[in-house]
């Protein structure tokens, strides 16, 4: 059995995680630090590093605790070390450089984008990956940075089909959030408030779909955008006024306005699933989480496995870290003095996929 500790500090949450051969999650510690950013309705960079300072050590702590685990019995640390906030990655980085070094153990970067991804097949969901008729899989991205369509086929080769071409979908739904006075962080108000509303009673735009009527160029097939959307949602005030916006009418306006991102989410996944004839659809990312999109879309996809990806390991953690760098182990330089990086690099693989 290998262990690995899985350090995540990408943004604002810092997770470690224990897994045993990549996929059976032993402990999982996740500690938010939403209140500190919600006095300024976002994430502050240098405030999130200085939390993940205080949290690190006894988050770490926490998880070896949970698995009833000493550091000795850990044989190699994988942390995030990009997309992200350079100074919240940084702090992971340093700590699992401190811990490879004392222990004299492998250091294993991992790309964050992946690591969602890779969440959809921890525990018994790891038994998709070798099914030789699972493939291709097409995995939608859905967090606060991305919204991405990935293709994934049996020879470990992947590329992005589809991706945002400005706001991702989680970024949409926070910033309506913010538009309309809902509070930080967005997402999970309008996710809740919605249920309470009717989201046929305004027709918010939905762009690159062709719907308004114009032909749609084959470079954006699958791409995103959602900044129409925010500006829809201003003319909506305009027209209401925001004093006017409460009870029914906030509701139905939140409801609208949400299912108008999952109507887009799932009208391009579907398509690029029967375009490039997908036996496997994966829903993975922050956005994942969403009730009204992991319904929605398992209700729609056509005659395909679908795999959700656990609640639990959605959204940023430590978990989908170490159990991607178990399949990085003697296959990738193990360097202590790996590097982070804030934007995400070109994707042409991944390594999770078994010799089939």
């Amino acid at each position: 059995m290998t262990l690995i500790l899985g350090i995540e500090t990408s943004c604002d949450e810092t997770s470690v995680s224990i897994v045993a051969d990549g996929h059976k999650v032993l402990s999982n510690v996740v500690s938010s630090q939403i209140a500190k950013h919600a006095v300024f309705g976002g994430v502050v960079p240098e405030l999130a590093a200085r939390e993940h300072v205080t949290a690190i050590i006894p988050v770490t702590n926490q998880a070896l605790k949970d698995s009833k685990l000493t550091i000795k019995d850990i044989e190699a640390v994988a942390v995030t070390n990009g997309p992200g906030l350079m100074p919240a990655l940084l702090v992971g980085l340093t700590f699992a450089r401190g811990i490879c070094f004392n222990r004299h153990i492998p250091l294993v970067g991992i790309n964050h984008f992946i690591a969602h991804i890779y969440g959809a097949f921890l525990n018994e969901n790891i038994s998709v990956l070798s099914n030789i008729k699972a493939y291709p899989i097409l995995a939608l991205v859905v967090s606060g940075g991305h919204t991405a369509l990935v293709l994934i086929d049996k020879d470990r080769t992947a590329r992005i089909v589809g991706t945002t071409i400005d706001d991702a979908a989680g970024e949409a739904l926070d910033k309506g959030a913010k538009i309309l006075n809902l509070g930080y962080p967005g997402g999970p108000i309008i996710d809740k408030l919605s249920k309470m509303g009717n989201h046929q009673a305004f027709h918010f735009p939905r762009s690159l779909t062709g719907a308004a009527g114009k032909p749609l160029s084959e470079e954006n097939l699958f791409n995103f955008s959602f900044s129409g959307l925010k500006t829809s949602l201003l003319h909506h005030l305009d027209k209401y006024g925001i004093n006017n916006l409460k009870d029914t009418l906030l509701f139905d306006t939140v409801a609208s306005y949400q299912y108008a991102v999952v109507d887009v989410l799932c009208m391009k996944t579907i398509k690029a699933a029967l375009k490039f004839k997908c036996n496997s659809v994966v829903l993975c990312g922050g956005v994942a989480q969403n009730s009204l999109l992991r319904t929605e879309l398992e209700r729609r996809i056509p005659k395909i496995k679908f795999l959700l990806t656990e609640r639990e390991y959605c959204g940023d953690n430590g978990a989908m870290i170490a159990g991607l760098g178990f399949h990085y182990l003697g296959k990738k330089e193990n360097n202590i003095e790996v590097d982070a990086y804030s934007r995400l690099p070109e994707i042409s693989e991944v390594p999770f996929v078994p010799s089939l």
